[in-house]
């Protein structure tokens, strides 16, 4: 794990409010395709506690 858990919680509300934006029509097209996909990737690393580009950048937010 390489997240802190003020990290997660930003990253898990974070997702939800981007994958929320495009099911609720608020942002349709490509652009709301893009939202779900960062979304996604942002609710997934901040469930599991890793974020893969904080591993490849040797930098952590947990002690």
């Amino acid at each position: 794990m390489n997240e802190s858990s003020v990290d997660r919680i930003i990253r898990v509300v974070l997702g939800l409010v981007l994958i929320a934006a495009f099911v609720s029509n608020m942002v349709t097209g490509t652009p709301g395709i893009v939202l779900v996909i960062i979304g996604a990737i942002a609710l997934l690393t901040g469930l599991i506690g890793f974020c893969p580009l904080y591993s490849l950048l040797k930098f952590k937010t947990n002690r």
